[in-house]
């Protein structure tokens, strides 16, 4: 099918979302085992952690940890939201930092201020959208952050979205005011986050079998093999080891001069659509295709570039003596080898 698909549906019995783009898959959401990204607990501060300024808590789903939590005591309440997926054995990664996100609007309690995404330059639209947020939001102790898809929305939708966003943030904290140890919030599920962080002018298709329809079973057994391929010559490997993403570039059968480069720049290109996919995150090591020192610049910017509009946040973290690339992913989904 021409154009973008949202497919809604069940994988494994599990809630999940596919998003296509002219047939191929581009992004792939499903539920896990472990707490939802954004699920908000009232915690109980357990111990310290030693030298790392971090405190573990203890939640109904188990130990969480904490960063920067100098002042909590020991046995002290703590309201905390999850903030990506743990590691396999490890706390469930949590910020005090609460945040209550939508399609168009961001709520930042304890963050006063009205913020516009800097992806929107027009002044005239950012003065728009400044007169829109003052409406609501003059005065109140919550900030607010309107994300960039506010480009595509008129002003009742994005309206509307405030006061919803803005009622909820204050129904959650008013509970969560002398509420006893427990989870507050679940957090988002792939169909919601499908809703909110992809194109609105995608075409739905709503569960039962639009997997089914759209093919997209098949297109996650590509998925399953660590093998890419990238022309007519280069090809790549994804893996997962326990400590790391690694991936190795291989430029082929192909012996020219220009081989090394034109296989890495292929990779930067593909690279965030199969981390997205395979939900994989943490440290991400990449073993390069052999290539002059004086292209390390221009592969640079086409891996900055491919990482741009990417949902999930990646630090390039730059070269290694062996002259690897590493980069630095948020673990924000659940992995698609576990399922």
């Amino acid at each position: 099918m021409i154009g973008r698909v949202i497919a809604l549906d069940y994988f494994n019995g599990r809630e999940a979302a596919a998003l296509i783009e002219d047939g191929k898959l581009v992004d792939f959401l499903v539920d896990g085992d472990a707490p939802r990204p954004g699920a908000i607990y009232m915690a109980v501060a357990d111990r310290p952690a030693k030298g790392q300024g971090g405190m573990f808590l203890s939640t109904p789903d188990g130990s969480a940890f904490l960063r920067q939590a100098k002042d909590a005591r020991q046995g002290s309440p703590i309201l905390a939201q999850v903030n990506g997926y743990p590691d396999t054995g490890k706390a469930i990664p949590v910020t005090a930092r609460v945040l209550f996100k939508s399609r168009y609007v961001i709520i930042t309690p304890g963050a006063t201020g009205m913020n516009i995404s800097r992806r929107i330059k027009d002044d005239d639209v950012r003065n728009e959208l400044h007169s829109i947020m003052r409406k609501y939001m003059e005065d109140d102790e919550l900030g607010l952050i309107l994300r960039s898809s506010c480009l595509k929305a008129g002003e009742e939708e994005i309206s509307k979205d405030i006061i919803a966003m803005r009622n909820l943030a204050v129904q959650t904290l008013d509970e969560a005011r002398g509420a006893k140890p427990g989870k507050i919030a679940r957090g988002a599920g792939p169909h919601e986050l499908a809703w909110r962080d992809w194109d609105a002018s995608a075409h739905v298709e709503k569960p039962p079998g639009s997997f089914e329809r759209h093919g997209v079973h098949d297109m996650l057994d590509f998925m399953e093999n660590p093998h890419v391929s990238l022309n007519a010559n280069a090809n790549m490997y994804v893996e997962q080891t326990r400590a790391m993403v690694t991936v190795d570039v291989n430029t082929g059968d192909d012996r020219t001069g220009a081989a090394g480069l034109k296989a890495n720049l292929a990779m930067a290109k593909e690279l965030p659509r199969q981390l997205r996919i395979r939900g994989m995150g943490g440290q991400v090591s990449i073993d390069l295709a052999p290539m002059s020192k004086k292209h390390r610049g221009l592969f640079e910017t086409a891996l900055r570039k491919a990482f741009m509009n990417d949902v999930t946040g990646t630090a390039l973290c730059g070269w290694t003596p062996l002259g690897h690339f590493e980069l630095r992913r948020k673990r924000d989904r659940a992995p698609l080898s576990q399922y």
